[in-house]
């Protein structure tokens, strides 16, 4: 097979070369990644009712994701991983982020439940809730808290939503802290069959008198973005 990062035809757009790039992004076997479950983390960010389900800003697209997410959750769980991260939308009325993205996940709604696939796990009493205000998984958050307090974590599987918003951020964050610490044996992954982010027209959104949004880009867009910077983006963990 090609390598995504072999030369294509000088005459493709940086928009073809990346579409190609995603086609070709290699399947790594999950125990490839699971060698020392003790070390292993499964980030979940944003798989909340009110992003796949629930509201104004629930996406079939991110609702599309939540089967595959969840035979994740049970293949590293009997590989021996029993660190479970999720970070999630927990809202305060007022948010000031409501600005930008208009009000969901406000905390005690429907909104801001976490989506079933997880919850009916049977080992979801392992799961550590860390709540937000923002699309930062960081700011505010005890997720630094967490890190610390666990210095044998060096490997994150990060899934969830939204692509270019709240995983952006959440990937980027661990593998800065990691460069910045000098924490040479940190690995982010990144499974693109595990991570989505909405869609919204152009005609939609003129209609509605917002910005638009294009799904299809933005999440190829992202991807790639993080990958630029370290962050190990695969297919899929198989």
């Amino acid at each position: 097979m090609t390598s995504p990062t072999s030369s294509p035809p000088t005459e493709y757009s940086f928009l073809t070369w990346l579409e190609r790039w995603e086609r070709l992004l290699p399947a790594t076997p999950l125990v490839d990644v699971v060698t020392a479950p003790a070390s292993v983390a499964v980030v979940s960010v944003d798989l909340l009712k009110g992003f796949s389900t629930v509201g104004p800003l629930s996406s079939p697209r991110v609702a599309h994701i939540l089967p595959t997410v969840r035979t994740l959750f049970e293949q590293t769980y009997a590989l021996g991983v029993r660190h479970f991260l999720l970070i999630q939308d927990t809202h305060e009325e007022d948010a000031i982020e409501f600005g930008a993205f208009g009000v969901h996940c406000v905390a005690g709604s429907e909104e801001s439940e976490m989506v079933d696939e997880l919850q009916s796990l049977p080992f979801s009493n392992l799961f550590h809730v860390i709540p937000k205000n923002s699309i930062s998984s960081d700011l505010g958050t005890g997720l630094s808290a967490w890190l610390d307090q666990h210095p044998e974590v060096t490997t994150f599987i990060v899934v969830g939503c939204c692509t270019d918003l709240c995983i952006y951020h959440a990937a980027m964050y661990l593998r800065l802290r990691a460069n910045t610490l000098g924490l040479r044996s940190v690995r982010v992954v990144v499974p693109a069959n595990a991570v989505q982010t909405y869609d919204l027209p152009v005609a939609t959104a003129t209609e509605l008198g917002v910005l638009p949004h294009d799904g299809d880009l933005l999440h190829r867009l992202f991807l790639y973005h993080i990958a630029l910077n370290g962050i190990e983006v695969v297919a899929q963990l198989a």
